[in-house]
């Protein structure tokens, strides 16, 4: 397991970088990110390159056995670049220019915008070819930008029509005889409109230009990364990204990208909430099954947050060491905390560092040198695997179109995702969240939830999977959409109903109300925001509605399909029916799992050559007793044990 930091050498006066360096060195980082916002710095005048400071800095890492991670600086280009060129700023939703002075307002179609970040990103990767690069990393935190300049209007336009053989073909999809929308010229396509809210739009357009902002950033990514390689090859490269209002799709974004990296920021303030998913160990499997393959952490927590919102709480004792093992634990090969001081000027200036503006060394920074002390015993796992018997499918699509048409009060996309993989999770079993397109070889149990813009193929390798003894799990809102995002006249599940072994006569969107559940054994437990009413097509009930009109329908059924199994969840429910579905679905696959871990403590392993690494964390702010097998262990608020197996 390795560490780093993330160091702003820019803002600080040169004569401290030595002596952070030290400290550095001293308390065991091992790799140090570097100018992801330094462009200014770097080109202070238009063709006028400094490097010398840069230079410097990555010198004296470098002195001390430490490699760096550089980054494009395309983030931020210069304020002179924008007096230069105006309109290269991105254009908001009512047709305005995004205001500069923070970050991140290129529009990274115009054409300046790719000139000038082609010339300083090949300008550093030949000065600074055969250093102590350990990756680079691709600009900061990049999003499905939506963009509203007549430039990604045209790239918007031109991406349709390679995807459509005539402006009629496109028309008759879009179903745009509805309002009079049909288009008679391509200059008539106008991406969304700031005046409306995204539900009144034509949904099919809405869809397609999330598509097309995903595409476009993917296009940016791929670009620099070729800049970077024919420059220094074999040097890894990577993008970092977080859960943001437009995502990429990361599957594809990373596709050709040697590793994902991910910005973790888990809470430091614990939901009083039993039913809130608020662990980050869903993002961190997200992550890892993005390449299937073991990833980065490119900022981690490091004190208390304040920028985008007021400050929050500081890291209680254990979380700094806790949050780091527990990226480990579910494939993090790497973790690099931002930052390793807390800045003094600017608007992040109370986004807590490592160090605190005091720069004296406190609590949270003890707690950090002795995670790297620990790290060192932990070479052993460095590049273990994490087989997973379980997968949850993920489709950034469905995620763009639960956003452009909310489906009821409360309802999100993300919701049966985390409570399908807390309730597996908590039997210490490992689940991979992967593309809805990956390979499921290998795997017990597939989740299936919200399939809602409906794929054949899908449906067609899922029965594959049930035929040959898999178990599936599907929920409500599958089978709506077409890939268009019109609904699909048929019965739902649509192209999921053979599977199923039921069909939807009716559904009731319940917002924030709440209807009782009551599986066959007893159990009892609610529904809320959506039910669907089940008619069986030899599906068996495991649980029925107990309440309303509806009291007596199937909520949650199985279906023996050739040697496999599939169950269908009707509603969003409350945890306990998503645990009781994952007890039932893990018994009857024959997996073996961990009986009455208490409610937040995480098990996770990972399997070396003739060796099994089980994490247990306590992910909760009060100590836990954990019984696994014949070992009883207390564990501490934020603790992680590891036992050698």
């Amino acid at each position: 397991m390795r560490i780093g930091v993330d160091y702003y050498p820019e803002h600080w006066d040169p004569a401290l970088w030595e002596k952070d360096a030290d400290l550095m060195q001293k308390t065991g980082v091992e790799l140090v990110r570097l100018a992801e916002f330094a462009w200014s710095r770097l080109e202070p005048e238009d063709g006028v390159f400094d490097f010398s400071w840069l230079d410097q800095a990555v010198s004296i890492l470098e002195q001390r056995g430490m490699s760096v991670v550089l980054c494009t600086p395309t983030s931020c280009p210069p304020l002179w670049f924008y007096e230069k060129y105006p309109d290269s700023v991105m254009v908001e939703k009512d047709g305005s220019r995004t205001r500069t002075g923070i970050r991140g307002h290129r529009c990274i179609s115009h054409p300046m915008v790719r000139a000038y970040s082609e010339r300083i990103i090949t300008r550093m990767a030949e000065h600074f070819r055969g250093r102590r690069i350990a990756a680079w990393q691709i600009d900061n935190e990049l999003e499905a930008y939506h963009c509203f300049c007549p430039l990604c209007k045209d790239r918007f336009r031109a991406w349709l029509k390679n995807r459509y053989p005539s402006l009629p073909a496109l028309n008759h999809a879009w179903g745009n005889s509805v309002w009079s929308g049909e288009y008679s010229s391509w200059e008539q396509v106008q991406p969304e409109n700031g005046h409306y809210p995204e539900a009144w739009m034509n949904p099919s357009l809405m869809l397609e230009f999330s598509r097309f902002a995903s595409d476009n950033v993917i296009e940016f990514v791929s670009w620099q990364a070729d800049l970077i390689r024919r420059v220094c090859p074999g040097v890894p490269v990577t993008t970092n990204v977080w859960f943001s209002q437009y995502m990429p799709d990361f599957y594809r974004e990373f596709s050709d990208l040697d590793f994902i990296s991910y910005d973790n920021y888990p809470p430091t303030r614990l939901p009083d909430d039993p039913e809130a998913c608020f662990s980050h160990a869903f993002h961190l499997d997200l992550m890892r099954g993005v390449k299937k393959a073991p990833f980065w952490i490119m900022e981690q927590l490091s004190g208390g947050m304040g920028c985008w919102a007021p400050m929050s709480r500081m890291p209680q004792p254990g979380m700094i060491r806790g949050y780091a093992l527990q990226a480990f634990a579910h494939g993090a090969d790497t973790v690099s905390f931002f930052r390793w001081r807390t800045a003094t000027t600017g608007a992040e200036m109370h986004w807590h560092g490592l160090l605190d503006h005091s720069n004296v060394p406190g609590r949270r920074f003890d707690e950090f040198a002795g995670l790297c002390r620990e790290a060192e015993g932990l070479r052993k796992l460095q590049g273990t695997r994490i087989c997973s018997d379980v997968a949850v499918l993920c489709c950034f699509e469905d995620e763009y179109a639960f956003r452009i048409q909310p489906q009821t009060e409360g309802y999100y996309y993300l919701e049966q995702l985390q409570r399908l993989h807390r309730a597996f999770s908590s039997l210490g079993l490992n689940v991979d969240i992967i593309s809805r397109d990956s390979d499921l070889d290998g795997y017990r149990i597939v989740c299936a939830p919200e399939m809602y813009i409906a794929s054949e193929a899908v449906a067609a390798r899922l029965e594959d999977f049930a035929r040959q003894g898999g178990t599936v799990i599907l929920t409500t809102r599958s089978g709506v959409k077409n890939m268009y995002n019109n609904a699909v006249m048929d019965l739902l599940p649509g192209v999921f109903r053979h599977l199923a072994g039921v069909h939807v006569t009716e559904y009731d969107p319940l917002g924030r109300d709440r209807v009782p559940v009551e599986f066959e054994d007893g159990t009892r437990t609610e529904a809320g925001q959506w039910c669907d009413l089940l008619e069986t097509d030899g599906a068996h009930v495991l649980a029925h509605y107990a309440g309303e009109y509806f009291a007596g329908t199937p909520a949650v059924t199985e279906n023996r399909f050739q040697d496999g199994r599939v169950l269908y969840i009707a509603s969003v429910g409350a945890q306990v029916l998503y645990d009781h579905v994952a007890r039932h679905a893990a018994d009857q696959a024959g997996l073996s799992w961990i009986p009455d871990l208490p409610a937040r403590v995480e098990v996770t392993t990972r399997e070396g050559d003739g060796f099994t690494a089980r994490f247990i964390f306590n992910h909760d702010a009060e100590p836990h007793r954990v019984h696994i097998g014949d070992e009883e262990l207390l564990l501490q608020p934020f603790d992680m044990h590891i036992q050698m197996l």
